[in-house]
């Protein structure tokens, strides 16, 4: 029997299961890997809702990385809600200290569905400054991409604009999810230093889903862990997240879920 890779992912804790860490251990699990996690904050909240965030300590959040390094072949890691520039320090500090360093994917986690902040503003230089360095990708969303680039990003030529110039600031892979332009079709841009790869899938119309960001990349962590070069990762994990999209798996409505539940659930 072949033994699952490990997949660490550092997120926070979001009680509805929807998205951070409760969705990635869902994600590498469907997707044959062996999750572990890294808790960075505590999210109190329900789709289409924040209550209230704590944060975890700094160095508690770089005890669970380095515990995991310690006693696990990690595989491909990924990082979801960072929230201050200690923890994304924190986290950078503990990467920077592991011997071999696996693929990387940094979801920079920015404002939750419900436009809740999940960032403080004062931390995004941070992730530029310390953890984009050690990516192999990056997968911002489209205001987070405008955010990054400081470019409206408006159109798929606008994106690729930001893209480029991303990638050459950073020196790692980005890509640039175009769902919340609303087209018929979803399209992602993969930018290299080698150009753009385009991936697209139809829009799925009346979802406004919780969690997809997530899910996305904790799925092309655990296609890297498997050994997937990374347009193959992306590839794999757009048709996953596609298909949870259409089968209603991610949801920002509770209305949706309970339709979705058999009579005799809960």
């Amino acid at each position: 029997m072949t033994t699952p890779p490990v997949v660490l992912t550092i997120a926070g804790s979001d009680n509805s299961c929807g998205a951070g860490a409760q969705a990635d251990l869902k994600t590498i699990t469907a997707l044959g890997g062996y999750a572990q996690t890294a808790i960075t904050c505590v999210v109190a909240e329900v789709p289409g809702r924040v209550e209230a965030i704590q944060a975890m300590r700094p160095d508690l959040v770089a005890a669970q990385i380095r515990l995991s390094f310690e006693a696990f072949p990690v595989a491909a890691l990924k990082t979801g809600m960072l929230f201050s520039t200690a923890i994304i320090r924190a986290v950078a500090a503990s990467l920077e200290e592991v011997g071999r360093r696996p693929p990387l994917v940094v979801d920079p986690v920015m404002v939750a569905s419900s436009g809740d902040p999940l960032l403080k503003p004062s931390a995004i230089a941070a992730y530029g400054e310390r953890l984009f360095p050690l990516a192999t990708l990056v997968t911002p969303n489209l205001d987070e991409l405008r955010v990054l680039s400081g470019m409206p990003c408006r159109d798929i030529d606008e994106m690729k604009h930001a893209g480029a110039f991303l990638v050459n600031r950073h020196g790692c892979a980005f890509l640039l999810k175009g769902g919340h332009l609303r087209c018929e079709t979803a399209t992602d841009i993969l930018a290299t230093l080698d150009g753009f790869e385009m991936f697209t899938a139809p829009f799925v119309k009346n979802i406004d889903a919780h969690g997809t960001g997530c899910t996305f990349s904790a799925a092309i962590a655990t296609h890297l862990a498997r050994g997937y070069p990374l347009s193959d990762a992306v590839r794999l994990s757009k048709e996953y997240i596609t298909r949870a999209i259409e089968m209603r798996l991610c949801w920002k409505s509770t209305t949706a879920l309970e339709h979705r539940m058999p009579p005799s659930a809960g």
